[in-house]
């Protein structure tokens, strides 16, 4: 499916929100122009995979802050 810029406005809107660089923005949308459905899959599939490795991490920090507050509260 090839784009039309004012349909892209909130595809482009929607990639921003979702954390995406420009640059990797500017990947999507060209291979959108070209119809190259498995490369967008690819980038999207990507870009999640680094929002849910940072998840983890901010898992990790939150688990260590609840398990300082827990020994804080045993020892109250």
């Amino acid at each position: 499916m090839k784009g039309n810029p004012k349909q892209d406005d909130p595809l482009i809107q929607n990639l921003h929100d979702a954390g995406c660089s420009q640059q990797i923005i500017e990947q999507f949308m060209q291979s959108r122009q070209e119809g190259n459905i498995f490369c967008q899959m690819h980038i999207l599939i990507k870009q999640r995979n680094l929002l849910l490795e940072d998840l983890h991490k901010d898992q990790n920090k939150l688990d260590c802050l609840d398990y300082l507050l827990f020994q804080l509260k045993k020892g109250c």
